[in-house]
């Protein structure tokens, strides 16, 4: 169960289980126009209360926590290794950097890795400016992102902390250089943008391809075990975690032919995000222009 900070009121709760419903219901390609996740003509679900979900982790003597930064609807992952208290971060935030190091703090973890999913465009990483609040921290992200780092990720690689780890499996399409971090037991992988739930990354700048969208997820991702909780880097709905079984089954975008797919994500005519033009060159940099 999701451990919420503040309580949600009964109307917002109503009005997430409406979306919820309505999002299962007309969750077509054709309908989610703005976002992926998002049917027509419905404003995203803001969860304007949530600070962080606390989950149980599947793997016995592994911490996990799912943050949630708003504006860009990102989720932040921290795991860690509860005897060592070794942890890794995944995709953190600039805005949420406090929130996110106070935590670590009172958990009492040493932060080995902070890692990029992929060199987002809609939000800047907080890894460069966490690395001077941290010593020893090191960055990571794929070596096809183009982007600086300690650490450049290749597929099979393993990220490691404590007795545990994460394998990267490259699932270009959504850019060049995104990656998708399983879980050693393949209890749980870390998607990325490559797939959302019931939805997936767009395709149409930063090196977008969705040919190679779609041969990233049947082949990277629909491979792993039905059971395999989906973690993605974003969510719009409110929605916190999928599996693999599901993804495979109900997503309206990937669950048909690859024609179709590529029709589909050709004609999507999507709005680029806000901070764009800020995001790209900051996070090509580890999110500051001295690292």
């Amino acid at each position: 169960m999701c451990s919420v900070i503040r309580r949600v009121k009964p109307v917002q709760l109503a009005q997430a289980v409406t979306l919820r419903l309505r999002a299962n219901t007309e969750g077509s390609a054709d309908n989610r126009r703005f976002r992926p996740g998002i049917s027509a003509g419905i404003c995203p679900l803001r969860a304007t209360s949530r600070s962080y979900c606390s989950r149980m982790a599947l793997t016995e003597g592994l911490l996990f926590r799912q943050l949630f930064e708003l504006e860009s609807s990102t989720y932040t992952y921290l795991l860690a290794d509860t005897e060592t208290k070794e942890a890794i971060l995944i995709d953190p935030v600039l805005e949420t950097i406090d929130r996110d190091l106070k935590l670590i703090h009172e958990l009492g973890l040493n932060l080995k890795v902070a890692v990029n999913t992929h060199c987002h465009a809609d939000h800047i990483t907080s890894t460069g400016l966490m690395k001077k609040r941290l010593v020893g921290l090191r960055s990571a992200i794929s070596k096809f992102s183009g982007a600086s780092a300690d650490i450049h990720l290749s597929e099979g690689d393993k990220i490691t902390f404590g007795r545990h780890y994460l394998t990267v499996r490259e699932t270009p399409g959504h850019t060049d250089g995104c990656v998708a971090l399983v879980s050693g037991d393949q209890s749980m992988a870390f998607t990325g943008d490559a797939l959302l739930i019931r939805g997936c990354g767009r395709t149409d700048f930063q090196q977008g391809c969705p040919e190679k969208l779609y041969e990233s997820v049947h082949q990277k991702i629909f491979t792993l075990p039905d059971q395999c909780l989906v973690y993605p880097a974003h969510d719009y709905l409110g929605q916190t975690a999928s599996t693999v079984g599901e993804e495979r089954k109900f997503n309206p975008r990937l669950t048909k032919s690859r024609e179709e797919f590529v029709k589909i994500m050709n004609n999507l005519n999507l709005p680029k995000p806000n901070k764009i033009g800020i995001s790209v060159p900051a996070n090509l940099v580890c999110g500051v222009h001295e690292v």
